[in-house]
């Protein structure tokens, strides 16, 4: 029995973003005097900056703002058309904060447009693309019926996680090699294949997924061929091996989402992306300063899954030795430890041996529970429920 994989086609993605435009006051009559550069100013940015107000640079029509998100183009909102974006455009109006804050009747009259059409189109661009205030009260109301705790299937586990994986959010297992990782990554994908009937996307980087080792743990659980293979089913599996790949996969499903929000039953409630480390660590370190860059936009990505999706994310993360202390420590640095909300930490169990099947997990980061909370966690049978071993916690 074997898993199908995914059958989506790898697509570029586009990066979210707006311009927003400085105040500025009175223009004056003349250019200012021409100044010296200052330090750590580009070239660019002091050409731009000896410009008379209202010139563009010479190539900033096919160069273009940094994202697109906010750019007036046709079909962007009912009413805008290619017509309309072109007479904007001749005026130097090309984002949504450019028309929102422009006179209207200076526009409508030097672009031979209707004013009244005008007012409808900022109106509309204003409700789709304004922030609106929310009080605490409305906010945790909407958390409450936007959120859904899925459990890992692992009874001492879904202690340190308070009750299981939170939608909305990353969740980062961390730990050394033969810590358990995949383990735990696997243990969550049949369980919320099996038990909650829910579809997983597993993104495998690191080639630590085998379809076999999924159907033993199915196994433990029902002899029923057919529903096992159900659940192997809902598993949608994509390998992705560098970082391009795993972007476009992740662009991808976001992309794609919508046409499964239709179908309860095709709905992926939980990603789980084995390794982020296995496809950013080559790029760090050295001069390869758009390593940086890559894993930053892969956080991105991640978060706004979680966030805009209503999906768990799962991520699993390496350790690497501090070059000063020589302790051992999360790898991808300080700029990774800010993504992940919750951070469980793998460890060998004393006396158990690397083959062993018991590990130490350690909380050490979680907005609902106080970290250095630990458990005993056995990794090696997911069987029922009544026959999961005692978990024994403990604070230190």
């Amino acid at each position: 029995m074997a898993l199908q994989a995914s059958p989506w086609r790898p697509e570029g993605g586009s990066a979210a973003g707006r311009r927003r435009r400085e105040s500025a006051g009175a223009a004056p009559s003349s250019p200012p005097p021409a100044a010296p550069p200052e330090r750590g100013v580009t070239g660019r940015e002091e050409r731009a900056r000896r410009m008379p107000p209202g010139q563009a640079s010479p190539n900033a029509a096919t160069r273009g703002p940094p994202g697109n998100m906010g750019v007036l183009r046709a079909g962007l909102c009912p009413g805008l058309t290619q017509d309309t974006v072109g007479q904007l455009r001749t005026r130097g109006i090309r984002t949504v904060v450019d028309l929102v804050s422009a006179d209207l009747e200076d526009v409508a009259q030097k672009c031979a447009l209707s004013y009244k059409a005008l007012v409808a189109l900022r109106r509309v661009l204003l409700a789709q693309f304004s922030a609106f205030p929310c009080n605490g009260a409305d906010l945790y109301e909407e958390l409450k019926t936007s959120t859904a705790i899925l459990s890992t299937g692992i009874q001492s586990l879904d202690k340190l996680l308070d009750a299981g994986l939170y939608t909305g959010e990353v969740t980062e297992i961390v730990g050394g090699p033969g810590s358990g990782k995949t383990q735990v990554c696997l243990c969550v994908a049949a369980n919320v294949a099996y038990s909650l009937q829910q579809n997983v996307l597993y993104v495998d980087s690191n080639g630590g997924l085998t379809a076999s080792r999924l159907l033993q743990l199915l196994q433990a659980r029902t002899p029923d061929e057919e529903e096992q293979a159900g659940a192997l089913q809902k598993i949608q599996v994509v390998r992705a091996f560098d970082v391009f790949q795993m972007l476009a996969v992740l662009q991808d499903f976001r992309g794609t989402v919508s046409q499964q929000v239709s179908s309860a039953s095709a709905t992926v409630k939980v990603v789980v992306v084995d390794s982020v480390t296995a496809v950013v660590s080559p790029l760090l370190g050295g001069q390869q300063r758009e390593g940086l860059a890559l894993m930053m936009q892969l956080a991105r990505e991640l978060k706004t899954l979680a966030r805009d999706l209503g999906v768990a994310v799962m991520v699993t993360n390496h350790m690497t030795r501090d070059r000063d202390s020589g302790d051992l420590k999360p790898a991808l640095g300080r700029s990774w430890s800010f993504v992940p909300s919750t951070r469980i930490l793998l460890d060998i169990e004393e006396g158990a041996g690397a083959s062993g099947s018991w590990r130490r997990a350690r909380l050490t980061k979680s907005p609902r529970l106080p970290t250095g909370f630990q458990e005993v966690v056995d990794i090696g049978t997911w069987g029922p429920p009544e026959q999961s071993p005692a978990s024994q916690g403990d604070q230190i």
